[in-house]
């Protein structure tokens, strides 16, 4: 048994008095009895380990036994993405916690919403050997969702090895798949190698232009839509989570074709893999109405998924920059001679969507 003792004065007198409790300014209690961790019994060959209790439970401290969490701290004058190595670590990082909103990234750290910051200093702690403490505990359920199955593809894709997370939340242990739990309540180790995290079930519905309104921030490039595009809108849990939309490819050679305008997925839900499957299912709809759709993307991560996908076929532009444009050629192309100046030096994944 510990006890406690302190200097009583007016308020506590007055909440024992309410509350009718005798209080002397001493209080005893049996200190929480901590099983250690049985470490030889989890062996070496992991990637992801979690415990799990509600507060107060010794999850923290059990933690301790795999090494003590990384601080990061960050400089109010920086951008976000100015913390990390380059400008390629930088972007492997932030997305592999589900953080892709590149405006986010210009940003001073402060100016973050509470799950950007939660990501943001994720992406600095990641690496193998790493320990993570209240673990999504501070952000929205569906952050933590996105986040752990954006995480658990980060280390698998990486290779990562011996990294534990702690949380107070059971929810997130299907969506994280860690290979080892402990249960700090039942004080039990349980192997988790099998697990499968749920299915996703998105509905896309077709609607108008007006519902852009909620995504366009969270476009990476640009806030501005074609008010002819054809638009739909795709639905989580009856939550709106992502929005997709196509316009007419003029061309004098291709017949009946369109090509992908604004695909953007809402941030709290980016890291899912929502966005591909969207575009997928875009383009797929489009071929089964007998069209032609292609697409271009400025984005690292969607333009590498479509280079390794069979259904995406790389066109004759694909990864080539527009240096050998000039004005005449914008013209002649039906382009902006001030887009084409501003997009020049950037390299843009080009793709047709063949389907399976």
């Amino acid at each position: 048994m510990m006890h406690s003792k302190v200097e009583p004065d007016d308020i506590t007198s007055e909440i024992s008095r309410v509350f009718d409790y005798e209080f002397d300014g001493t209080t005893s209690f049996k200190p929480l009895e901590i099983t250690p961790l049985d470490l030889a019994s989890i062996g070496d060959d992991w990637r992801i380990g979690l415990i799990v209790g509600p507060s107060g439970s010794g999850k923290t401290t059990l933690l301790r036994e795999f090494g003590e969490e990384r601080q990061v701290e960050w400089d109010r004058n920086k951008a976000v993405c100015s913390h990390f190595e380059d400008a390629t670590d930088a972007e492997d990082r932030l997305s592999s916690v589900g953080f892709n909103s590149i405006p986010s990234w210009m940003r001073p750290y402060h100016v973050l919403s509470n799950g950007e910051q939660f990501r943001a200093d994720l992406a600095r702690r990641i690496e193998s050997g790493a320990v993570i403490d209240e673990f999504t505990s501070v952000v929205d359920r569906n952050v933590a969702r996105s986040c752990s199955v954006a995480v658990k593809k980060y280390i698998d894709k990486k290779g990562l090895k011996n990294i534990v997370f702690s949380t107070c939340h059971y929810d997130i242990i299907e969506w994280l798949e860690p290979d080892w739990i402990y249960d700090t309540v039942s004080q039990t180790i349980d192997s988790r190698r099998l697990l499968r995290r749920p299915e996703i079930k998105v509905e896309i519905i077709p609607c108008t232009v007006k519902a852009w309104e909620m995504f366009r921030n969270h476009h990476y490039l640009t806030g501005n839509i074609n008010k002819g595009a054809r638009c739909w809108i795709a639905v989580w849990n009856g939550e709106p989570v992502g929005f997709s939309s196509v316009v007419p490819l003029p061309s004098g050679t291709l017949k009946n074709s369109w090509r992908e305008h604004r695909t953007v997925i809402l941030p709290d839900y980016q890291g899912l893999g929502i966005g591909v499957r969207l575009s997928d299912t875009i383009g797929e709809m489009q071929i089964q109405e007998g069209k032609r759709y292609f697409s271009k993307v400025a984005h690292r991560r969607l333009g590498e998924y479509r280079e390794a996908s069979p259904k995406w076929k790389a066109t004759s532009k694909n990864r080539i920059s527009r240096q050998d444009y000039d004005e005449d050629e914008a013209e002649r192309r039906g382009v902006s001679w001030d887009s084409i100046k501003r997009h020049r030096d950037r390299v843009c994944y080009s793709h047709e969507y063949i389907g399976n």
